[in-house]
């Protein structure tokens, strides 16, 4: 009896611990908040329109900002609207064009129509995208891509050429809505203990495997101790992966450019570039020269400052071309 005792108390000390944990997680908003994503007809996976909240980074919310997302699918502080009558620019790319490290009406984007007048900035960024998801992209929403001015597609050369065609991964859309991650979702102790990863030991012990995104941020995935005929091997694929997606998607040259770090990024791989006239936006310098770090403390995203550098990098770029068009 005494022991049974025991057992209850200790279980409803149990529950009520968690309770109490819970309550404290949501008071202090711990936990971050991912809204869902889904494949539209066009085969582009993107985040349901209309959904507000906070990402946080970090068990003590180390990184606590404001996203909104659009009409079209996007984190932004505006709708996207091309039409022949404006100047716009189109930036496509990963979690670092989609901005959730930063509030969203202080984007990259807004930074640029800061140093730009009458430009409008639409920001087509979304967690896991490779230039695949990118290309396509612009490719399934041709109808609004022939309006825009300029299209910048962000890479990062060591993980965004794997493949040379897309194709929609609505597995991880089936895997995001299943009963597992709903019920992570809604109790935000599981969320928060997930994201500090605390939960992944058993996530590995039921699965197998871990349920986190790959890695793919600005630090470079290259293998230590690659030799140089193993690299050019990876060169050479990553360079047909490119010419196959071209071949597949198209590349407007006249109004196409990669964003991407010098420092990152293969030399054969510029070469290529220079040599099929395919222009490249290279922010390595502005980086190198900053006596503040580019980078946030806890993760390779950009930071407030790294965000204005590619932002004033950008705006140059774009200035200096108008201006090489207007004197033609």
């Amino acid at each position: 009896m005494a022991m049974r005792k025991f057992i209850l108390k200790t279980v409803l000390y149990i529950v009520l611990i968690l309770l109490i944990v819970e309550v404290i997680v949501r008071a202090l908003h711990l936990y971050t908040e991912d809204p869902p994503r889904f494949i539209d007809e066009y085969g582009v996976e993107k985040r349901v329109p209309n959904n507000k909240g906070y990402a946080v980074t970090g068990n003590r919310n180390q990184n606590y900002s404001k996203f909104s997302i659009n009409d079209a699918g996007f984190n932004s502080h505006r709708q996207f609207t091309p039409t022949a009558g404006k100047f716009e620019i189109a930036i496509v790319g990963d979690s670092f064009i989609e901005g959730f490290h930063q509030d969203y009406y202080n984007s990259i984007g807004k930074k640029i129509e800061d140093k730009l007048k009458n430009v409008e900035v639409y920001e087509y960024g979304y967690a896991g995208y490779d230039l695949a998801n990118q290309m396509h992209l612009v490719s399934a929403y041709k109808e609004d891509f022939d309006k825009i001015d300029e299209i910048i597609l962000y890479l990062n050369y060591e993980s965004d050429l794997e493949r040379g065609d897309y194709e929609p991964n609505y597995d991880r859309i089936k895997m995001l809505k299943s009963t597992p991650f709903k019920i992570r979702d809604n109790i935000k102790i599981l969320a928060y203990g997930s994201k500090i990863g605390v939960l992944e030991p058993l996530k590995r012990l039921v699965t197998g495997k871990s349920f986190e995104e790959p890695n793919k941020g600005y630090k470079t995935n290259e293998v230590e101790g690659i030799s140089t005929e193993e690299q050019k091997v990876i060169d050479l694929q990553r360079i047909q992966n490119f010419k196959s997606l071209i071949n597949l998607y198209g590349f407007d040259k006249t109004k196409t450019s990669l964003l991407l770090d010098s420092r990152k990024t293969s030399q054969a791989f510029l070469e290529f570039c220079k040599n099929n006239d395919i222009h490249y936006i290279d922010f390595a310098q502005e980086f190198k020269n900053s006596k503040r770090s580019t980078i946030l403390i806890y993760d390779w995203h950009w930071n407030n400052h790294g965000r204005e550098l590619i932002a004033k990098v950008i705006a140059s770029y774009i200035q200096a071309k108008r201006k090489d068009s207007s004197l033609d």
